[in-house]
């Protein structure tokens, strides 16, 4: 009985890949270029001390003097964000056999930024820094609206896909059909590319550079060979 069903399902799977139509399958990508006009800046405090509540003190005073840099600089409270805060004990393993201990705490505490006026970055990493941070972990430049740039991207890479089917068919002989099917691979909004613009920057601050970003998208097309 069992070697029965096998030869049925064999055969059935067979009937069944015989009665789909002859197609073409295809990939396309698209790509759009922009220059970045917002950036996420992760930026920090961290101390240690013997005692917990000492370090996070110490924290806690340096991110006081954070925030208050972000205000002079009109940063809005809705652009900036907790990240992470933590305290870990710092313990002591000088010794194999010993019974590790507690020497001391570790606390930090990372707040994300949202700069949307790219001409003060510089100075704002130079004055954070200067009154309060000491812990830089994250710098990204994105597009605040990348929507239209998405829409470009998908736009480009449907065009591919269909000069792509449209060569295959050709060199293949056959009609390129109707559109059987599209599925989207979704958009892909990586970092700042390796292309570097300087900013204007006061003489006193960190030099950055905001560079390009490039959104990319995705699709795949199935058409039907035509008769």
């Amino acid at each position: 009985m069992r070697l029965v069903l096998i030869v049925f399902i064999l055969f059935a799977s067979s009937a069944f890949a015989d009665e789909l139509p002859p197609r073409i399958s295809v990939t396309g990508e698209g790509q759009v270029a922009a220059t970045p006009d917002m950036a996420e800046l992760t930026i920090g405090v961290t101390h240690e001390a013997r005692r917990a509540d000492v370090a996070l003190g110490a924290v806690a005073d340096g991110v006081a003097g954070l925030f208050s840099v972000l205000d002079a600089a009109g940063i809005d409270p809705k652009d900036r964000r907790t990240a992470s805060v933590s305290l870990q004990p710092r313990w002591d393993r000088a010794s194999s056999t010993a019974v590790p201990r507690i020497t001391g705490y570790v606390a930090s505490n990372r707040v994300t930024i949202r700069v949307r006026d790219l001409d003060m970055l510089g100075g704002l990493i130079t004055d954070t820094v200067g009154d309060g941070a000491n812990m830089l972990s994250g710098l990204a430049f994105v597009v605040a609206d990348p929507a239209p740039l998405e829409r470009e991207a998908r736009r480009l890479a449907v065009l591919e896909a269909m000069e792509k089917a449209a060569l295959y068919a050709d060199t293949a002989g056959v009609a390129l059909g109707d559109v059987i099917a599209i599925a989207d691979a979704g958009a892909v909004l990586p970092g700042a590319g390796p292309m570097m613009a300087e900013m204007a920057l006061r003489s006193d601050a960190m030099p950055v550079a905001e560079g390009e970003v490039t959104i990319s998208a995705s699709v795949s097309m199935i058409y039907a060979i035509g008769n």
